[in-house]
């Protein structure tokens, strides 16, 4: 396999608006809408995100961002990984990216969102060092939903 290439880039671009749709119809499948999270596009511009690309020999296969609040704290939104490239580290190098790019923001913890149905995404924030959490920032307790939370301080590579 080709290296990944981890940039921070502009969301507004079509590979990463295909993203989205996968992400949302993948998302849809698995959960009412009630329980899907999304953040738009315009949130994920400007100084309080960054929205990074996992790229191979050019073309786009993974997205991701963390979103800065007004504290010490950040939260991972729209992670996703083309379904022909999981499996291949290309999560963990996304995860890495965002991580670090809190780490450089001054962020003290990053939050996420998940859901139930996704093991997968389970498996990878908890191999990050990930910890099981209560609902923050807006969220509702939701049976569906997984809320977790990492110290950067003791983050460790995935």
């Amino acid at each position: 396999m080709s290296a990944v290439m981890i940039r921070q880039e502009d969301p507004d671009q079509a590979e990463v608006r295909c993203f989205f749709v996968a992400s949302e119809a993948y998302l849809g499948r698995l959960y009412p809408a009630e329980s899907n999270h999304f953040i738009d596009l315009g949130a994920l511009r400007g100084n309080r995100a960054a929205f990074i690309v996992a790229r191979i020999e050019g073309s786009a296969v993974g997205c991701g961002a963390v979103v800065f609040d007004q504290g010490q704290d950040c939260e991972i939104k729209r992670m996703w990984v083309d379904p022909h490239w999981r499996g291949h580290g290309v999560g963990g190098k996304l995860l890495d990216g965002l991580l670090d790019r809190a780490r450089r923001r001054g962020a003290g913890v990053v939050r996420l969102e998940t859901g139930i149905h996704q093991p997968e995404a389970l498996q990878l924030y908890r191999r990050a060092g990930f910890e099981l959490c209560g609902p923050f920032s807006s969220y509702q307790a939701d049976p569906l939903s997984v809320f977790m939370a990492l110290s950067l301080r003791q983050a460790r590579p995935v």
